[in-house]
């Protein structure tokens, strides 16, 4: 039987508008800005574009879909090196006995004598399904540190290739990515390796808060970017999840800046790694992991244990869970590659396009109906979406784009008419 192209929860709990510890935390008035300083400190630092879609926005029945487009990040196709970047830099101070006061990212990357002994000779570890493995290997590089980049059995060439091109050294683990988590906390604990996870556990929180942080340079730029269109603020966002990072430091920074008038959001995972959704469905308010290959396209989100810390804001600002085929990123990857006459084109990976595919499910499908109509989605709105990674595994870009893999199943499509694009 043809899977359908989303299924949804609505979480009943944010909906009693609980706020979010770690969220109000995370992201006090000033720290989102100040962090971004610090990013732009980074040589090849450039805001990320916001583009727009509006001729599908018009074909769909939206306001607006607004794409924060990360594979312009760096030359490094993700945003993955904000959050990387900002811990190892925030270690590197709690190392060497600094306040963010007296060593700048800047004096950092130039760092010599004395000074640089105090931080000693520390070698980071992560593992990742690729993007974020890059970033801190890319990270680590440019401040003058090894790093070991932990990776599992399934994942591409392509994307251990990106990691080693930044100076990371790779080591493949059979399973699946938590094992790889697993895998590098041990070795690290016994080399007396920095660990650089964006998912917590027990006695293991600084680091992944850190990375929630850093994510936030991205939504200080489109607040900017939103402005100079005239519009205050999304009224949806869609974000895509793994462990959960990604989302709930959106999200968390959304509910914090617009208190009293936060956009309703909705968290997107593959079906065959839902682990947030599966958590919403047991509805107990704790997060549960999931088992197996965690077999997807969309590799950055193949995830099986939710972060509990992202947990905690997710379950209290997140207003939807969905889960979607791996066919639902492939059409959001077609859809981005090829836009309607003034729309621009945005080259989006795998674990990018989901959530334009499942807005677009969302809109067109008439079994999705309910959820529309549940999230308000109608000519007013305007949705924030994230192309979270660019081509970063060109074999299975191209087996999508070009050889059409993963076409939509027939019970599926939603047929065009004669007058339209």
């Amino acid at each position: 039987m043809t899977e359908v192209p989303i299924q949804w929860l609505k979480n009943h709990h944010a909906f009693e508008n609980p706020k979010s510890k770690l969220a109000a935390e995370l992201f006090p008035p000033g720290l989102p800005q100040q962090i971004r300083r610090i990013h732009s400190e980074i040589p090849g630092y450039r805001m990320s574009p916001l583009k727009s879609l509006p001729r599908l926005a018009k074909r769909i029945g939206v306001g607006g879909i607004w794409v924060k487009d990360e594979s312009a990040r760096l030359s490094l196709n993700s945003f993955k090196v904000l959050g990387g970047a900002y811990a190892i830099y925030q270690k590197l101070l709690q190392r060497g006995g600094f306040s963010d006061k007296e060593m700048s990212l800047r004096d950092l990357l130039h760092l010599e004598g004395g000074r640089r002994e105090k931080l000693g000779h520390p070698t980071f570890a992560t593992a990742t399904d690729g993007n974020h493995g890059t970033g801190v290997a890319w990270a680590a590089s440019k401040m003058g540190f090894p790093s070991v980049i932990y990776v599992h059995s399934l994942t591409t060439q392509d994307r251990i290739r990106g990691i080693e091109r930044q100076g990371g050294r790779v080591v493949v683990v059979d399973g699946n990515y938590d094992d790889a988590v697993r895998q590098a906390s041990l070795d690290a604990q016994k080399n007396g390796w920095e660990v650089i996870s964006d998912t917590s556990w027990e006695g293991y929180e600084d680091v992944p808060k850190w990375i929630m942080q850093g994510y936030a340079t991205m939504f200080v730029e489109a607040q900017e970017q939103f402005a100079a269109q005239g519009i205050q603020r999304p009224t949806h966002l869609l974000v895509q999840a793994g462990v959960g990072s990604l989302a709930a430091a959106a999200i968390g920074f959304y509910s914090v800046l617009f208190e009293d008038n936060v956009p309703l959001s909705m968290v997107v995972e593959p079906t065959e790694a839902a682990c947030l959704y599966e958590s919403m469905r047991i509805g107990d308010g704790k997060p549960h992991s999931i088992t197996g290959e965690l077999d997807t396209i969309m590799a950055g989100l193949a995830c099986g244990d939710p972060n509990p810390l992202a947990w905690e804001t997710l379950y209290n600002c997140a207003d939807f869970f969905a889960k979607c085929p791996d066919y639902v990123a492939a059409k959001g990857m077609r859809v981005y590659s090829v836009p309607l006459a003034e729309d621009q084109f945005i080259v989006s990976g795998e674990s990018g396009a989901v959530t334009l595919g499942a807005l677009m499910y969302m809109m067109e499908y008439e079994g999705a109906r309910e959820l529309r109509e549940a999230m308000g989605l109608n000519q007013e709105s305007q949705v924030l979406l994230i192309n979270s990674e660019g081509n970063t595994s060109p074999d299975e870009f191209r087996s999508v784009v070009w050889e059409g893999s993963l076409p939509v199943p027939e019970d599926f499509k939603i047929h065009v008419k004669e007058d339209e694009d």
